[in-house]
């Protein structure tokens, strides 16, 4: 009976040990997250399992969003501002709360459980701050009472906070490299990467990507009679003015100077035509305040070029290389036709 009970504690600890194993092998956001809902559902046989974030500044949300994996994409996923009247554990989680699942106390977050019977709650922490919670829950009201042991839970809690901050801080370090300092756009770097991905995700689903590649008009002359300061701040609020058009789900990204592209995933070449005119309009209707105190109206042109990856399509490289370069074809015409237009490419 004695080995029994040691050989049982011995399989407890190796499993334990596997858990939180895979949460440390974790290197992304995405992969964590699903480590933490997925993994611990099935290794535990639960029934339920969610995650809550706090994400007060949409940090994490806008990198998951980056790395092509909104924060939508996952079941049980939430993302809050705050843990305020979340839950009314939360006031005092500091430790496991194990007992009975109660859905005017639960239900915000673990949002479509049913018929749920016990719960525990293992808060995330970080420097004393509560940084969210994995939520465990079962259809069996013994499965998680408050006369059960969850020295093994808080550990387990322990090992989490530190692979989600780690993970986070790996993200944003990797953001950094495909970021554009100035505009704070992402950078041509990052969308070469994201393009082989939409293009990827278009020839699977045999949707469209359209591009659109925006050149400011006479930027130059802006540099020339008034500086590059003031073409860094011109550069900046046209990049705020196109963000302001564009969509969750498009790629936008500084190529280089004073050139933009934006990719937009599953669309047709009508709706980027519209979303192009709004850009436009979007950059010209309002002057542009310069550091002396001056205003200048700022125009551009855009250049529209669409491909639908056919399902056979191996070098996708190939493929956006072909993209880019019609639509800089068509934005060469937008040029010649007289600036501060919209060209979509002749096919």
């Amino acid at each position: 009976m004695v080995t029994a009970e040691v050989a049982s504690n011995d399989e407890k600890m190796r499993r334990t040990q596997q858990r939180e194993l895979r949460l440390l092998q974790a290197e992304t956001l995405d992969a964590l997250i699903y480590a933490l809902i997925d993994g611990l559902r099935v290794s535990y046989g639960l029934d339920y399992v969610s995650l809550v974030l706090a994400d007060p500044d949409h940090d994490i949300r806008h990198l998951l969003l980056a790395n092509g994996t909104p924060a939508s994409d996952f079941a049980h996923l939430v993302m809050v501002e705050s843990m305020t009247g979340l839950a009314p554990q939360y006031i005092s989680l500091r430790r496991p709360w194990l007992g009975a699942f109660a859905p005017c106390d639960h239900q915000l977050i673990c949002p479509d459980a049913t018929d749920m019977a016990s719960i525990a709650m293992i808060p995330l922490t970080h420097r004393g701050r509560l940084l969210g919670s994995i939520n465990l829950c079962s259809r069996d009201a013994e499965r998680f009472t408050r006369y059960h042991a969850s020295d093994f839970m808080a550990h387990l809690g322990v090992i989490a906070s530190f692979c989600v901050e780690n993970v986070v801080n790996r993200a944003r370090l990797l953001r950094s490299g495909f970021t554009d300092v100035l505009t704070g756009w992402h950078n041509r770097r990052y969308l070469s990467v994201r393009l082989s991905e939409e293009l990827a995700r278009a020839r699977r689903d045999g949707t469209r990507l359209v591009c659109l590649m925006l050149d400011i008009d006479h930027f130059k002359r802006v540099n020339d009679n008034w500086g590059h300061a003031a073409g860094d701040d011109v550069l900046r609020e046209i990049a705020q003015r196109v963000e302001g058009q564009v969509r969750a789900s498009d790629v936008a990204a500084r190529y280089g100077g004073e050139e933009f592209v934006v990719l937009l995933p599953n669309t047709d070449v009508a709706s980027a035509l519209l979303l192009a005119e709004r850009i436009r309009t979007a950059i010209s209707e309002l002057p542009v305040d310069l550091p002396n105190e001056e205003a200048i109206t700022i125009t551009a042109s855009i250049g529209i070029a669409e491909v639908q990856p056919a399902p056979e399509a191996d070098d996708l490289k190939t493929v956006g290389d072909s993209l880019i370069a019609r639509a800089d074809v068509a934005l060469y015409a937008a040029k010649s036709a007289g600036r501060n237009r919209v060209v979509v490419e002749q096919g």
